[in-house]
């Protein structure tokens, strides 16, 4: 994507089924929970790049003994650092008494991270600071085991305000306003009320306190927990909970708008973000690795029992299609099959943008992820080159002969890099004019394999997003090439409204796709309706989010979508550069035919899931028309 956008976030939860000596005795190791968490965040790390975090649960450990262990840090080379910081206190039991690696009991009252449970969290942040207190799980401990609390997650909720007020109402006094604190008190407020309420139980049967600990930890209803904690959220969510005496929980948003896989044998229980890690991993096929039911939690009790539970109804399923265009690994079949397929369906249109000769056209991706894509194109290419060679050979009857015969099959489509992004380069200077001219060399290109003023330069990109790098970047740098037209291709749709559920794309006047729709209104004389629409989303500000309209669509409806991608073209065409400039876009039919089971496509089509979406690109409008450049959420 040669626009940067960060998406928030990746997960991993491990449960180990047998006792710590059981892996020892088998794998010959007491890390292996500790090196399979590595590898399930590793094969993540695609998730997060701002910061990562794990936490240990032991279980029936004696009082006194530390039973939760946590370590975070940010940057990108934090799983690194975090996991060289748990493999150091094995190290020096190796050093010392390398005997006692083999000592189950010793390890798990002396050394961290030999507990049952681990949960791992990758941060890709949306927005708030890269800080090590932004990084997940988040604690939230007392003394009663049964009320310790760690959660991580993937997620956004788009109602923080009204979530935050309702904790008020319970008369707490969370220490700031932001959708993960909220969680975590939400959830731990109810976990409260369970404890509390099994103690009278079990305290009128008269048991005493101390017995009364572990009937509360066996008869803790983390259903109940979960269904009264998530009634009002509104969001896109894949949440992960552990309870200090050994429950453990992962949560998936009614409309399945976050990615949650699992698996589970006589050995494990394990949770992520994506498929294909597991299967890595765990070296288990494709049908083994189950998904988790919108709506629905899968709940592992601390005696090792596990099940999927519905918390919430589900809604109509809206998977983030984005995931199978651009942020999950596309080592996944499913999706390395769709992006396949996004690419080969926009073959026609990139044939007719370059006259259908492949003679004259070079043809190139920018950046990596986007290279399945890619070969989609060039299968769709050799598939209608072969169909023409075919009917010029047919056309030649019983006159088949050289040279014309060569000429014929001569013609290939002509792949090349183009651009390689040069990842030593940083962009330290803050001025505009000089910074522009430093963006302009983040790319090496290829010379020599276009040939000047005859062709033309097809390159296919994930998406287009705000347009800032092709248009201060990437076009003049293959205008530098000098071919006569550049056509630049995105396998995903225009991206016309903010997204609310967790990627970065929050703020209405950033897309180009919008600034092309505003800029066309002008043109034909018609931007008095930005003026209606601004009133129109004002008197929607206070009615309850069930209720409220996205009135952004109005202003994308008089123009069709080749509109707005000729407008676009025009917009991002730089000053100076001397080719043709077009930009084509995948349609929202081609998306769908393409990732038919993750049709969440509400960032290219303002068909919002959850009522808070409608909120979100409302108030957004509103910032853009009052000159307010800040989050809508």
């Amino acid at each position: 994507m040669s626009d940067a956008i960060k998406h928030e976030c990746g997960i991993a939860m491990i449960r180990l089924l047998k006792p710590l000596d059981y892996y020892i005795k088998k794998y010959g190791t007491p890390l292996y929970g500790v090196n399979k968490m590595y590898l399930l965040m590793e094969k993540q790390h695609n998730r997060g790049q701002d910061g990562a975090g794990v936490a240990n649960i032991k279980f029936d450990v004696a009082p006194g003994t530390r039973y939760i262990s946590r370590n975070r840090a940010v940057g990108s080379g934090a799983i690194k650092e975090i996991f060289g910081k748990i493999n150091s206190k094995f190290e020096e039991v190796h050093k010392k008494n390398p005997d006692k690696l083999q000592d189950a009991a010793w390890l798990k009252k002396n050394i961290a991270y030999t507990g049952e449970l681990f949960l791992g969290h990758l941060r890709y942040g949306t927005y708030g600071g890269n800080s090590i207190e932004n990084c997940h799980p988040f604690l939230r401990q007392n003394n009663w085991m049964t009320r310790n609390l760690v959660v991580a997650g993937n997620f956004n909720l788009t109602n923080v305000d009204e979530l935050f007020n309702q904790l008020v109402e319970l008369g707490q006094h969370p220490k700031e306003k932001a959708d993960t604190v909220t969680v975590m008190e939400k959830i731990g407020h109810f976990l409260d009320e369970e404890n509390e309420a099994l103690f009278q139980k079990f305290k009128k049967e008269g048991h005493d306190n101390s017995t009364i600990s572990a009937l509360i930890a066996k008869h803790i209803d983390v259903q109940r927990i979960l269904k009264d904690a998530s009634k009002k959220w509104d969001g896109g969510y894949a949440m992960a909970g552990l309870f200090g005496h050994g429950d453990a929980f992962v949560l998936r948003d009614p409309s399945g708008i976050r990615p949650t896989y699992y698996y589970a044998d006589e050995e494990v229980v394990v949770v992520t973000s994506e498929r294909p890690v597991i299967q890595t991993a765990f070296n288990v096929p494709l049908e083994k690795v189950k998904e988790l039911t919108p709506g629905h939690a899968l709940i592992i009790k601390k005696d090792g029992t596990y099940g999927e539970k519905e918390i919430l109804a589900p809604l109509k399923k809206t998977p983030c299609s984005f995931e199978r265009i651009y942020f999950s690994r596309g080592s996944d079949a499913d999706i390395y099959r769709e992006r396949q397929l996004l690419g080969r369906q926009l073959t026609p249109a990139v044939l007719r943008s370059v006259d259908y000769d492949l003679k004259n056209t070079v043809f190139s991706y920018i950046p990596n992820t986007a290279e399945v894509a890619f070969g989609g194109l060039i299968e769709g290419l050799h598939h209608y080159n072969n169909t023409v060679k075919k009917h010029k050979i047919l056309q030649m009857g019983s006159k088949v002969a050289d040279p014309e015969l060569s000429e014929i099959l001569n013609v290939q489509p002509r792949i090349e890099k183009i651009a390689i992004k040069d990842a030593k380069l940083r962009t330290f200077i803050t001025q505009d004019a000089q910074r522009d001219d430093m963006v302009a060399h983040v790319y090496d290109t290829t010379y020599g394999v276009v040939k000047s003023g005859e062709d033309n330069l097809v390159v296919l990109d994930d998406s287009i997003v705000r347009g800032t790098t092709l248009k201060q970047s990437i076009l003049k740098i293959l205008d530098r090439l000098g071919p006569k037209k550049i056509v630049i291709v995105s396998s995903a749709p225009q991206i016309r409204y903010p997204d609310c559920y967790g990627i970065d794309m929050a703020k209405l006047g950033d897309f180009i796709a919008f600034q092309a729709a505003v800029q066309l209104l002008k043109d034909n004389f018609k931007e008095n309706l930005l003026d209606e629409l601004y009133e129109k989303a004002k008197t929607q500000v206070d009615l309850p989010k069930e209720e409220i309209v996205n009135v952004v669509k109005e202003i994308y409806e008089p123009f069709t979508a080749e509109q707005i991608s000729a407008k676009i073209s025009e917009l991002l065409r730089p000053e100076g550069i001397n080719a043709e400039v077009e930009i084509i876009y995948q349609t929202i039919e081609g998306l769908h035919n393409a990732c038919p089971n993750n049709q969440g496509d509400w960032y290219f089509t303002g068909n919002y899931p959850t009522p808070g979406g409608n909120k979100v690109v409302n108030k957004s409008f509103i910032n853009y028309m009052e000159g307010k450049n800040v989050r809508a959420y």
